[in-house]
């Protein structure tokens, strides 16, 4: 029988890191690990010329700081680099019901009380009439309102990035290579096993070389070479829920200003995505195939996008869900190789980043051990499941039923997780984050209210509030929100002059 992992006793230290893959994943895990470690790992990273990367997740959250902040990068010419603009959050159009928008921003919303959020606040002001909407209370949507940003004073505006992800990986492979990180160009053509432990000894190349290591990192996209194919670990299918499967991307040329935030355009049979770079803007539509073929998929994006077409609409397949074990033996898929949730919430690198922070906060330097795989996988799973209960309430919660599509996406069953807390806003307007979990209390708010609930009832602290206290109250909010975004440049004007790529 094989062994998972091996014990105390015979265990190796771990001293040859090959990371199969480059693209976002494998240059963000080199320049994490290297930055790290330094000069005490041996670190290779395979990758070819010849074989493309899906490359098309130009979006991000605010979580990608810590990783910035973590290998030290320099934002403005990170920025210059990567011909990135500010991103305060997500525009959600046609999401609620055809022609009804909302916007779930990075900030948050108006001053909670030690009992209670300021939802109950706001929704006593509402039934008050004292009240404004729930976004005026927010400082980031409502700058992404006015197409406003400036850095603030103490960290006083959240926000994350559009970039371009092939020259990211580009500007992240210039910081790993001086650190050590060796770049080995091939086509992996075999991974080879010890027929006893199960683990991976080598990776052979089409030159035919072969590159040993201790521990590899499957950053080799939906192939999954050496987790899926190699190593046998099997995927938990997530289609029941998250019904799109394909995506279509295509570029154009820029035709006015970059916005500081995502489009995402609900439409028949799935969503479209619009994000404004320095030098162009992303496109894609993402839907699913059981609703609509990919030819009717790229006449609808192509009938709803601005500007010149700068590459050809490229077809991308994929399977919602994730592996069953992201770490076997001594395999640790990180990227698109570990699973896949949709970009809806843009948060394909912030897992990336994730996976890279914890295989360095749980690094195996004395060896492999089975309580290290066990807890790394338990926390990734944990991780992967609250992001995908949230992706699904945007679908689940509508009022759309003019497609077969949305009638399905209302009427499907859901995770009990995601119930529980849909009813306990619905019920009582109560919100609850689980420690490490990656979106807070507000973000549900935004997005719950902005997708139709509006609870019944909110917590009875807000009637200690005379009317006179609570108007003054959420006033003052106000216009103290008002006050700083009007005080703010345009995003565009902001963008020129700190990070602008000379033409």
């Amino acid at each position: 029988m094989k062994k998972e992992a091996q014990g105390s006793a015979d265990r190796k230290p771990i001293k040859r890191i090959v990371i199969a893959g480059g693209g976002t994943a494998g240059w963000m895990v080199a320049a994490g690990i290297s930055k790290t470690f330094g000069r005490l790992l041996d670190i290779k990273l395979i990758e070819s010329d010849e074989i493309g990367t899906v490359g098309v997740g130009e979006a991000t959250i605010p979580t990608l700081m810590n990783f910035h902040n973590l290998v030290e990068i320099n934002e403005q010419e990170f920025m210059a680099a990567t011909h990135a603009t500010f991103k305060l959050g997500i525009s959600f159009e046609n999401w609620r019901n055809v022609k009804e928008d909302y916007i779930h921003s990075f900030g948050l919303t108006g001053t909670d009380h030690w009992t209670a959020g300021f939802q109950h606040f706001w929704m006593k002001g509402r039934e008050r009439k004292l009240a404004g909407d729930y976004g005026d209370y927010c400082l980031e949507l409502r700058a992404a309102q006015e197409n406003r940003f400036a850095h603030l004073p103490r960290n006083g505006m959240n926000y994350a990035y559009h970039l371009d992800a092939t020259a990211y990986a580009k500007y992240l492979r210039k910081l790993s290579e001086p650190w050590g990180v060796k770049r080995i160009e091939g086509k992996i053509v075999d991974v080879r096993t010890d027929p006893d432990s199960g683990h991976i000894t080598s990776l052979k190349l089409d030159s035919g070389v072969d590159i040993e290591g201790d521990l590899f990192i499957d950053c080799t996209g939906f192939r999954a070479l050496l987790i899926g194919k190699a190593m046998g670990v099997g995927y938990e299918d997530w289609s029941h829920w998250l019904f799109n499967d394909s995506a279509i991307a295509v570029q154009t040329a820029s035709v006015g200003s970059a916005v500081p935030y995502t489009r995402s355009i609900a439409h028949g049979s799935g969503w479209q995505w619009r994000i404004p770079l320095q030098h162009r803007v992303g496109n894609g539509l993402v839907y699913s195939s059981r609703y609509i073929d990919d030819e009717q998929a790229k006449q609808t994006l192509l009938d709803n996008i601005e500007g010149k077409l700068l590459t050809e609409p490229r077809v991308i397949k994929f399977q919602p869900g994730q592996r069953h074990q992201t770490w076997k033996g001594n395999c640790i898929a990180i990227g698109l190789a570990s699973g896949f949730i949709e970009p809806l919430e843009s948060t394909s690198i912030h897992l990336i980043q994730r996976g890279t922070i914890r295989l360095m906060q749980m690094f195996p330097s004395e060896g492999i051990c089975q309580a290290d795989i066990d807890e790394y996988n338990r926390q990734t799973d944990y991780e992967l499941q609250h992001i995908r209960d949230f992706i699904i309430l945007h679908y689940y919660v509508t009022n759309r039923q003019d497609t077969p599509y949305w009638q399905a996406c209302r009427n499907m069953d859901i995770p009990e997780s995601l119930r529980h807390r849909i009813e306990l806003f619905r019920e009582t307007g109560r919100v609850f984050r689980i420690p490490n979990e990656l979106f807070a209390e507000n973000s549900w708010i935004q997005v719950m209210l902005g997708q139709g609930i509006m609870p019944k009832r909110y917590h009875q602290v807000a009637d200690v509030m005379s009317d006179d206290e609570l108007s003054g109250f959420l006033d003052s909010i106000r216009s103290s929100v008002d006050k700083t975004v009007m005080q703010l440049p345009s995003h565009q004007a902001y963008v020129d002059q700190y990070c602008r790529v000379p033409a």
